[in-house]
């Protein structure tokens, strides 16, 4: 029987892949009008951007199947530690850093490179743009970190 952190993981981990998907889905169907960009408010750009590399952009000089290998192999390491762990924060952490990093996975496996849309901006500063399984990365590492604390 699957323990309570292990069934939070993983829920946490479908939540964070299906609703990545969905939104870069939504994305690529619009593709025309968010190649140009769309303000949504004054700080805040839908536009289609695809990230040949890894976070930042970093690391764009290997190839896509390097990159997915290589998410592939830290799916790997946390789908263990989730397996392992008695904590529910730190299994909820772990599956959303697991679903965010399979759903940027799965877009290098079938387009060579991962669907960024969400800008955001002040003036003429632009972070770069990123997607919803990056927003569940950050949020899963924030969940665990609170969890490890909590221990």
């Amino acid at each position: 029987m699957i323990q309570r952190p292990q069934r939070d993981g993983l829920a946490c981990a479908a939540t964070a892949l299906v609703f990545d998907q969905a939104s870069k889905a939504l994305a690529l169907a619009f593709a025309t009008p968010l190649s140009a960009g769309v303000e949504i408010l004054p700080v805040f750009n839908l536009v289609l951007v695809f990230n040949r590399g890894a976070s930042f952009g970093s690391f764009s000089a290997l190839p896509w199947w390097v990159l997915s290998l290589a998410g592939l192999a830290v799916i790997g390491v946390l789908s263990i530690w989730l397996w392992r762990t008695p904590h529910r924060w730190v299994g909820a952490g772990l599956g959303l850093v697991i679903g965010g990093a399979l759903g940027n996975v799965l877009d290098r496996v079938r387009q060579g490179a991962v669907t960024d849309f969400l800008d955001f901006h002040w003036g003429a500063y632009h972070w770069p743009a990123f997607n919803f399984a990056d927003v569940a990365i950050v949020g899963g590492v924030v969940l665990f970190l609170i969890g490890e604390r909590r221990r």
